[in-house]
């Protein structure tokens, strides 16, 4: 995945310096250098990774919602 988004931001970069016609850019196995170790710095994840956790979210959520009602109703009962 980083190596994929390294490698699009390169190929922009690399088209924006070309357009700019900037012949003091950097060479491109430095920029690339450059964009790979910035991307891992980002600590991104997959969408995959993503999707997945945010179910097991909704799941832990539903639970702790039905925790309370049954907590509530465990209340009601002793006050009563």
């Amino acid at each position: 995945m980083i190596d994929q988004l390294a490698k699009q931001l390169f190929t922009d970069a690399q088209q924006r310096m070309q357009e700019l016609g900037n012949s003091d850019a950097l060479p491109a196995s430095q920029l690339k250098a450059l964009l790979e170790s910035g991307l891992r710095k980002l600590n991104l994840v997959t969408r995959e990774e993503f999707d997945a956790q945010q179910a097991v979210l909704l799941r832990t959520r539903e639970k702790i919602d039905k925790l309370e009602v049954q907590l509530q109703a465990l209340l009601d009962c002793k006050n009563d």
